[in-house]
């Protein structure tokens, strides 16, 4: 890798497979399937393939409200999909989500199945469907889609613009991180003058919460990047606040742990396919 001072942009870029740090074996330039692999199903209506990422985080713990909340028909398999070995360019997986990112949800609830990806969409989906975690008065609906949105196109610069130079690029460069950082606190600013004067993000308990959360929340509590003393996170009470009291909900700790395949074994459910899971199939009871 060359020096940041000396490199020059060629006229046309290649691709240098090797070049790219942690993520060299899974990030190219191109889409489609690099294999042959069908995705297991499940007994339930809804067959989830995900991983607990925020992006994943953020579709499990809507499953578990809905579950929790009374909703019965919201009964789902969750199933590993493990992005560093590539598992999302499976032929199947690739199926269901052209994009080949993780979450991805089959939705056999229906007439005929329904294929639904981006985290976004899915949680939208579900929220239609059950009637639930989406304000009806109109004006609360659309200020909740207005944050679902805002999450949806302002991650990727806390992810792949932060989290990549700060916690994961082969070689630490000023002025990205510096560039990313000012970004990244803009945005805990932004969530910090909101919550001042509101409880959750469009009053009432939603969809734009679980989603701001998977990724703001969990950044905030010191769960992203290692990053929570250098982004002076105490100082955005207002957010530290909103996101204890999330964290602090039983249907949000178990979504936390539904395909994490990393950590405390005792908060790893590689696979979830009932309720009685969590008490007997996390990854300090089975091993492996």
């Amino acid at each position: 890798m060359k020096d940041n001072a000396d490199y020059t942009p060629p006229k046309v870029w290649s691709w240098d497979a090797e070049n790219g740090g942690q993520f060299a074996k899974t990030n190219r330039p191109v889409a489609g399937a690099t294999h042959d692999k069908a995705l297991p199903e499940g007994e339930h209506p809804f067959q989830l393939y995900s991983m607990a990422t925020p992006n994943g985080v953020k579709v499990t713990v809507l499953f578990e409200e809905l579950l929790e909340a009374g909703h019965t028909g919201a009964e789902y398999d969750a199933w590993l999909i493990r992005i560093g070995d590539g598992d999302q360019f499976g032929s199947g997986f690739v199926e269901l989500n052209p994009n080949s990112k993780i979450p991805a949800l089959l939705d056999r609830s229906g007439e005929a199945p329904q294929r639904v990806f981006e985290s976004g969409a899915i949680l939208l989906h579900l929220a239609e469907k059950f009637g639930a975690f989406l304000p009806k008065e109109a004006g609360r609906r659309t200020e909740a889609l207005s944050w679902l949105f805002w999450q949806m196109g302002s991650a990727p610069y806390l992810g792949g613009g932060f989290g990549h130079f700060y916690a994961y690029a082969p070689e630490k460069f000023e002025y990205p991180i510096n560039r990313f950082t000012m970004e990244t606190k803009r945005q805990l600013d932004v969530l910090d003058r909101h919550l001042a004067e509101h409880e959750f993000m469009a009053d009432e308990y939603s969809i734009a919460d679980m989603a701001i959360w998977a990724w703001y929340g969990q950044l905030v509590l010191g769960r992203l990047y290692d990053a929570a003393e250098f982004l002076d996170v105490e100082s955005y009470s207002h957010v530290m606040r909103w996101a204890k009291a999330i964290d602090a909900r039983p249907a949000v700790q178990r979504g936390r742990m539904v395909n994490r395949a990393f950590g405390d074994p005792a908060l790893q459910l590689h696979e979830r396919h009932s309720a009685e899971d969590f008490e007997t199939r996390t990854q300090d009871k089975i091993g492996g």
